[in-house]
């Protein structure tokens, strides 16, 4: 059985650890469980963290337990949060719940047949019977009111009330949060032998009170471990890119802008998350980051990153596609090449690059005249002498491949039978768009 503690320690990975933790995971394998959020019917990177930590617990030989919070997405959990989010029904709690099982089981193994297979529950199941009576009864009189307001998450969301009944402060809604999480807890203990809860750093004061439940309702003993939040050394947000959040989901964040989130990163950064976000070990690591070191420019870092992440989260096939499509701007591709693009992936990697519409019966039989194109329908170039002027000194391409005065522009250009990409020297592109 491997040391799940030092797993986590020297991949930068632990935050905050019950004591005993360690000793109580290397006596024999345990089963520990980590909440999901199930607001949206995708993960998105942001929940990268804790989902790695449930494949290295499974990897280190126990047993994972994802918990979709489809009662606690119906309350909204305060901590890290600076108002009150807006509540999902049933039916589209269920939806997401759905959406997220199939996203996990790219990371844990969900094979019943091995002893520590991972399982996937909701804890609706187990709140949707439990009167307000009942709870109040069985739950709240063990936990007192001192004990939730010495919380941060409480203190800081009730230090912002206005009391002028503002949208600010929190609810008695939110309030309860943390006795519903800390009932998963005690529930999970009591029927799934589940002695473990993970989470971010600003989890803790949740799950501590899972702890603290067990203890008193279940005279029983639990842990916590908290991983650290992550942040980018430039001071901005990880798990967000200009368009929001960086999705796990291929329709929401196409795998070509996943791999490019990667691609992007510092090189400190890198070197972060490489152990965070890989199952690589660490002689690997060390090594990989030494000769990124001798020749930061080749970005040897950041493309294995990138590689190993997004074939994790979508497939090796779309692996090759996203490098396929990042070489397309930079590097020798063909006009084959930028048609085997799939429309997302072609407006995603031309992202920024001036457009135009044009009417597509312009692409008649006998084709249209490519300084038209490039000139007085498009504005591409300025003037038809210029655009002469560029085709003769051979600057002017479509689809990547060098034309001549005279060409025309016919329906075989067509990418996705909608649009043709010109070009004129090495990073000067416009996109025709047929219409």
């Amino acid at each position: 059985m491997k040391n799940f503690i030092e797993e986590l320690t020297w991949r930068g990975m632990l935050h905050d650890v019950m004591p005993g933790a360690d000793e109580h995971l290397m006596e024999t394998m345990r089963s520990a469980y980590v909440g999901f959020d199930p607001t949206a019917d995708s993960l998105h990177i942001g929940n990268l963290v804790p989902i790695m930590l449930l494949a290295h617990f499974q990897r280190c030989g126990h047993k994972p337990i994802a918990l979709v919070g489809g009662a606690t997405g119906m309350i909204g959990d305060p901590s890290g949060k600076s108002a009150e989010r807006n509540l999902l029904d049933e039916s589209t709690l269920l939806h997401n719940q759905s959406a997220i099982q199939k996203q996990l089981a790219h990371f844990l193994d969900f094979n019943e047949g091995s002893e520590n297979s991972a399982v996937m529950v909701n804890n609706y199941d187990w709140m949707k019977e439990f009167s307000f009576l009942e709870f109040i009864r069985d739950v709240g009189k063990h936990i007192t009111v001192n004990y939730m307001m010495a919380k941060d998450s409480v203190k800081n969301r009730i230090s912002n009330d206005d009391s002028s009944g503002g949208s600010e402060g929190m609810s008695f809604t939110e309030f309860t949060y943390q006795l519903v999480q800390g009932y998963d807890f005690l529930h999970l203990y009591q029927n799934k032998n589940c002695t473990l809860q993970m989470g971010g750093s600003d989890q803790w004061g949740n799950i501590t009170t899972g702890t603290e439940l067990v203890r008193r309702i279940g005279k029983g003993k639990a842990y916590a471990i908290t991983c650290p939040l992550i942040t980018k050394a430039d001071g901005s947000k990880f798990g967000k890119s200009e368009g929001g959040n960086v999705w796990l989901d291929a329709a929401r964040t196409s795998p070509y802008k996943f791999y490019q989130y990667w691609l992007n990163s510092s090189d400190e950064d890198s070197e972060k998350y490489i152990r965070i976000f890989t199952f690589m070990d660490q002689t690997s690591i060390e090594a990989l980051i030494a000769e990124h070191n001798e020749a930061p420019h080749l970005r040897l870092l950041q493309k294995r990153l990138a590689a190993e992440i997004t074939a994790m989260v979508h497939s090796q096939e779309e692996l090759e596609k996203a490098i396929k499509a990042s070489s397309i701007l930079f590097g020798k591709s063909t006009s084959e090449d930028i048609k085997q693009l799939d429309t997302q992936t072609f407006l995603d990697v031309f992202d920024g690059v001036p457009q135009a519409d044009v009417d597509a019966s312009k692409l008649a039989e006998d084709g249209y005249d490519i300084i038209a194109a490039l000139a007085s329908d498009t504005g591409f170039l300025k003037s038809t002498s210029e655009v002469r002027r560029a085709l003769k000194e051979n600057s002017i391409s479509v689809n990547k491949e060098k034309v001549k005065e005279g060409y025309k522009l016919t329906k075989n250009d067509l990418i996705n039978d909608q649009f043709i990409l010109l070009q004129r020297g090495k990073k000067s592109y416009f996109v025709l768009r047929l219409v």
